[in-house]
């Protein structure tokens, strides 16, 4: 299911209000960036990341990621020389930690800066091994990981400090569309069925109070990569041809033979199909502009 241009349009107004309402507020305006000192180098493993240290960053950083290729399999990526150069120059990395990135480990090891500043995701939030890696999904996420790289970039670039705080401000600004639009769902919809592909939007869906009747054994086979019991097959396929779900959330980034027979059923069973991926689309320029867009596609499978 595609957004409409209008959509899409609609989406960047959002958070381009959402930016210029805190830009404007106070007597004083935002504060300008000191030119002193060449911008400073920062990574994301992984390009939503990536794109939180730029909002936060601003004009004092440069910015690269790793994990951006929409086509690509986050799990499966083998670094390369290219991406140990990224991280060999960066000042600033954040990771996701929980298994994802590990490869970022080894880039990290091949390349020892005392004054680098690593971010891991899983230490901020304090969670453990065992959870759904793909935490940017929950709404508690990201403002967090934007209070550590805050703190980051002022120890970094000290007489930038106050600058740092107000384009944080602007990026949770900028998610605050997102969260209303969390909210609305979940007044309309909470204990709505859906079924997934594989569990990666489970912290968004959570968040709405939709009720995943996908066996949860087929979802990790799945997402690891190996076969699921013919069992959980038969009941995921019961679910689209039964018309117990509302809507299929299909990972449209990692895809197999049997999640393109999952997709393909659930359209000729007039299911809508909302796809969800695991980096930012190239047609999507921010981390809350992807957001909500997924939510607006969302929106529109369960109205149905």
């Amino acid at each position: 299911m595609l957004l409409s241009l209008a959509t899409r349009s609609t989406t960047r107004v959002l958070v381009a209000l959402a930016v210029l309402a805190v830009g404007a507020c106070g007597p004083l305006g935002s504060p300008s960036p000191s030119t002193t000192g060449a911008p400073i180098p920062v990574l994301g493993a992984e390009n939503f990341y990536a794109d939180l240290l730029a909002q936060i960053g601003g004009s004092r950083v440069t910015v690269s990621s790793i994990l951006s290729d929409p086509s690509a399999d986050p799990h499966q990526y083998e670094a390369s020389p290219a991406a140990a150069k990224l991280v060999a120059d960066a000042k600033l990395v954040i990771v996701n930690g929980i298994g994802y990135d590990d490869f970022m480990q080894k880039l990290l090891g091949a390349s020892t800066k005392p004054d680098r500043i690593v971010i891991n995701v899983q230490d901020v939030l304090g969670v453990k091994d065992d959870v759904n890696v793909h935490v940017w999904y929950d709404p508690a996420t990201m403002p967090q990981v934007a209070d550590a790289a805050t703190a980051a970039l002022a120890r970094l670039d000290p007489q930038n400090a106050s600058y740092f705080a107000d384009q944080k401000a602007k990026y949770l600004a900028a998610l605050k569309p997102v969260n209303e639009k969390i909210a609305t769902l979940r007044s309309k919809y909470s204990g709505s069925p859906i079924a997934f592909t594989e569990n990666v939007a489970g912290y968004l869906t959570d968040a709405i109070g939709l009720k995943v009747l996908t066996p949860v054994s087929f979802m990790e086979a799945i997402e690891s990569g190996t076969d699921p019991a013919p069992a959980d097959v038969a009941a995921e396929r019961d679910l689209l041809t039964g018309h117990k779900v509302k809507a299929l959330m299909y990972n449209s980034q990692v895809t197999s033979p049997l999640t393109e027979q999952i997709r393909a059923l659930a359209v000729t069973s007039n299911v809508p199909v909302v796809p969800v991926a695991e980096t930012i689309p190239p047609s999507l320029g921010t981390f809350q502009e992807w957001q909500l867009a997924e939510l607006d596609d969302l929106e529109k499978a369960l109205a149905k």
